[in-house]
């Protein structure tokens, strides 16, 4: 399992929170889709998903919360 530091995975993100924010929804994204299952060395969801937010792969955005009244 690879360990990811703060600092590799705020180099394309605003702080540590939100990044880890990012890969988790995008791991969530990744599971969705049919994988193969036969891979017997198949990375899991959540390394992919950081992997891919170091390197650039995720674009993201920050949508404001509306506030209910």
């Amino acid at each position: 399992m690879r360990v990811f530091t703060p600092n590799e995975v705020t180099v394309n993100s605003a702080n540590k929170y939100l990044a880890i924010l990012v890969a988790a929804k995008y791991s969530r994204v990744l599971n969705e889709f049919p994988r193969d299952r036969s891979k017997s060395g198949e990375k899991k969801l959540t390394t992919r998903a950081l992997e891919e937010l170091s390197a650039g792969a995720i674009e993201y955005r920050v949508v404001p919360r509306r506030r209910s009244e």
